[in-house]
């Protein structure tokens, strides 16, 4: 098990402020003007949702490109770069984190995985009106009862405890399969919780958005 060494990339213990976030990904994807405005849409339909169902706790809604955007996308940054479609498959995908921002901002085709019927419908929605048919699907269903088949890429922002969704996901991984895995700051904690063989598949990364947070970064 190893700890990477933490970036500074905020100047103040917090993390990120709205506008350092925006920078960041305008910065580290050279964001194109649509695919800005696709972010935008995303979360303009996201805060029009939130009126009819919680998809993200409050506390976090008016800092939403540092808790949420941005904590998605720098999973991007451990992410297999290469020729050719590949597929991330994200577990428990809720209000969109990673998922819809991974499909905005990447060439993967994205499976998100969601089981509650509510969230299915947005995501749906999501999908039709920011035309994103071609490389996101939700697969609305629970994960047990998804058919198996390998992916290139597993996420899984607040899915289940360490143990939980390795046993439950691990059919849909290869040996060469990447594991990104946000946990906050329980990161090293469930890590430890494994056994030995499944601690060395993975290292802990510092968040961008967090200092106090972690992602479990694995292969195979």
């Amino acid at each position: 098990m190893r700890v990477a060494a933490k970036p500074r990339l905020w100047r103040h213990d917090s993390g990120m402020t709205e506008q350092e976030a925006q920078d960041w990904l305008r910065e580290k994807f050279d964001v194109s003007r649509e695919t800005w405005e696709r972010l935008e849409q995303f979360l303009a339909l996201l805060s029009e949702e939130m009126q009819h169902q919680n998809l993200i706790s409050k506390s976090s809604a008016d800092h939403v490109w540092a808790r949420h955007v941005v904590d998605s996308a720098q999973l991007l940054l451990h992410a297999p770069k290469g020729q050719g479609r590949k597929i991330w498959m994200d577990l428990g995908t809720g209000a969109g984190f990673p998922g819809i921002i991974i499909a905005i901002l990447s060439d993967y085709d994205v499976q998100m995985v969601e089981s509650r019927s509510r969230r299915i419908a947005f995501l749906e929605s999501v999908v039709t009106k920011l035309d994103l048919i071609e490389k996101a699907l939700v697969l609305g269903d629970r994960l047990e009862k998804v058919e198996s088949h390998p992916v290139d890429v597993i996420s899984a922002r607040a899915f289940a405890p360490l143990q939980k969704l390795l046993s439950l996901s691990h059919r849909f991984s290869t040996e060469k399969t990447v594991w990104l895995l946000p946990k906050g700051k329980n990161a090293v904690r469930e890590l430890k919780g494994l056994s030995p063989k499944r601690q060395k598949m993975f290292h802990v990364e510092q968040s961008l958005t967090d200092p106090e947070a972690g992602i479990l970064v694995g292969i195979g």
